[in-house]
């Protein structure tokens, strides 16, 4: 080795300490793989851009809390060393709620076989209905024309299936009916508390409705006493409404029944069917 005039030799032991010391320095990175130094929450658009580009190593990066910005990454195998610590305060995700009940799972019978009773059940549970009558109003001559009202199908411990109501010639329903008495009676399950407690949007075909075509027709004389139990049993607060309306009792004179139960369309029941069966919670 040669030396310049003047120069003092290097010694050994001072090369030496200098290489371990680079060494040392050195032998904790030999581990990592720099990734990136920054976080961010992936949207939508972000997530369907992602390409096969993306790796095990790249994924921890983009999937960091978003609750800070700035946050270190590390590969996918550092998380699997540090499986046994405790998270960082903070760093715990809010787990989404689970699902409502019966929103994928649903274990209703919808068999030809119950259906009739379903409809029995309708009739007899829904303490009010939409009525779509033909309109006799001289703005709107022949165009439908709907209204929710009270009905019953008599006491709760005796269900005849047939809807009963307590109108008054005020009404432009009643009107209507005068000239032309076919209507149509819809008694939606969502009045109860299946749909609601489900989470069942009431236009989802899972929530049975059950729709009733026939004639409308005011009560016989016979026939009062039992139209004033049903309906009174059911709507206490119609003995105290005015006298002056005139009210006074229609029923229905069912010739079709649909019913709306599950997905597949609406069910044809037959008259026969309808009256014979026992209700059966939908």
């Amino acid at each position: 080795m040669s030396v310049r005039r003047g120069e003092r030799p290097a010694r050994p032991g001072t090369r030496l300490s200098w290489l371990l010391c680079c060494s040392a320095l050195l032998s904790p990175a030999a581990g990592y793989v720099i990734v990136s130094s920054v976080s961010w929450a992936v949207t939508n658009e972000v997530d369907e851009e992602l390409d096969s580009a993306s790796t095990e190593e790249a994924l921890p990066a983009l999937l960091e809390d978003s609750g800070s910005i700035w946050q270190q990454s590390f590969p996918a195998s550092a998380h699997k060393e540090d499986a046994h610590l405790p998270p960082p305060a903070g760093a715990a995700r809010a787990r989404p709620p689970p699902a409502p009940p019966g929103m994928f799972s649903y274990p209703r019978e919808s068999g030809p076989r119950l259906r009739p009773g379903t409809a029995r059940f309708l009739a007899h549970a829904s303490a009010w209905g939409c009525l779509a009558t033909v309109s006799a109003h001289e703005k709107i001559p022949g165009l439908p024309f709907g209204n929710c009202l009270p009905i019953s199908d008599g006491p709760l411990n005796n269900s005849t299936g047939t809807p009963f109501f307590y109108v008054t010639p005020k009404d432009p329903v009643v009107a209507d009916l005068m000239k032309n008495p076919m209507a149509s009676l819809l008694l939606p399950e969502s009045e109860g508390e299946f749909c609601r407690k489900n989470i069942v949007d009431p236009e989802d075909p899972r929530c049975a409705r059950l729709t009733l075509t026939g004639q409308m027709i005011a009560v016989s004389p016979e026939e009062v006493e039992f139209a004033k139990q049903a309906m009174f049993s059911r709507h206490p607060v119609m003995r105290k409404w005015p006298r002056q309306y005139e009210w006074f009792f229609m029923k229905m004179r069912i010739e079709h029944i649909w019913l709306q139960k599950w997905y597949g369309g609406v069910s044809d029941i037959s008259r026969e069917e309808y009256f014979k069966a026992v209700p059966r919670k939908a």
